[in-house]
């Protein structure tokens, strides 16, 4: 369900060190495009989308028109900023909405391409989108915000949309509120978990809502269990850009740490076992 509580803004010396180590250092720009040399693999074991989550994301244009209210999302052109291998993408397809998908790595746009054929999807970055003003109702942007350069890439975003469109960001984040997810999550390194979401909104203040530009934000959270084993969740890691850069001994030894920790707790002894996640959502509409 969404989550009701009153926006916070973070700590700024906690979301500056979380933004600093995802977007700007060097090796933080390393991981950033890292994601290519797995595409496959990304594609394979990444978790998809709550249908909920996305349908939620997009309310606000029902309001806005009440054509669409009454005839479906089929009139909505939305854009998938930083696609990836189209996980997101899949869905916005199920719900029948016309996809435009944009990806910087060239790999990752092949998978893209393979997976979903019908789809228009192009070559380029949040800062600079191949497309034209007013273009779109709604750009979404799954597990990718944080990559961004949002000094420019909330202006180009607020370029492309329409008045009253919709900005918004999703996360697939590990439930740490159980005990043995978050030891779980510990020893597999996450950068992002779902406290680290609740505590660094990433459309705080002037300088993550492009000023003027966007509406207040909204926050939403849908629970999902995500069915996994043993080597399911192994290859998961795998595709975590922290594990992508890191030496193939500094891999191994990590992903071994991991197998550990699941054959010694009993609620992941026996192979197989549902991992609770949460889906955080982040949505701003494009103001006139």
């Amino acid at each position: 369900m969404p989550d009701d509580r009153p926006n916070h803004r973070p700590n700024d010396t906690v979301e500056r060190r979380v933004v600093e180590d995802e977007a700007s250092s060097p090796r933080a720009a390393r991981r950033a495009m890292a994601f290519g040399t797995r595409a496959a693999s990304y594609a394979t074991h990444r978790p998809g989308y709550p249908e909920e989550a996305v349908r939620w994301a997009l309310a606000p244009l029902a309001e806005r028109d009440r054509r669409l209210a009454r005839d479906g999302l089929e009139r909505l052109d939305v854009l998938d900023l930083a696609a990836g291998t189209g996980k997101l993408t899949e869905v916005l397809v199920g719900l029948g909405v016309h996809v435009m998908a944009v990806e910087p790595d060239t790999a990752m746009l092949a998978e893209l391409r393979v997976r979903l054929p019908d789809v228009s999807a192009l070559q380029g970055r949040a800062e600079a989108i191949p497309l034209e003003d007013a273009s779109v109702d709604a750009v979404l942007v799954g597990q990718a915000f944080h990559w961004f350069d949002r000094e420019a890439a909330l202006p180009e975003i607020a370029r492309v949309l329409r008045p009253g469109g919709v900005l918004a960001a999703l996360w697939n984040l590990e439930d740490v509120r159980v005990e043995w997810v978050a030891a779980l999550a510990r020893v597999s390194r996450l950068p992002r978990d779902l406290l680290t979401w609740r505590n660094t909104p990433r459309f705080t203040g002037d300088d993550a809502t492009g000023g003027s530009s966007f509406s207040d934000v909204e926050r939403g959270e849908f629970p999902y269990v995500d069915r996994l084993t043993h080597d399911t969740y192994l290859a998961r890691m795998a595709t975590r850009s922290r594990l992508l850069v890191m030496s193939e001994d500094e891999r191994a030894e990590v992903l071994s740490q991991i197998r550990d920790e699941m054959t010694s707790r009993p609620e992941t002894a026996s192979g197989s076992f549902d991992l609770p996640m949460v889906t955080g959502v982040e949505r701003v509409v494009r103001l006139p």
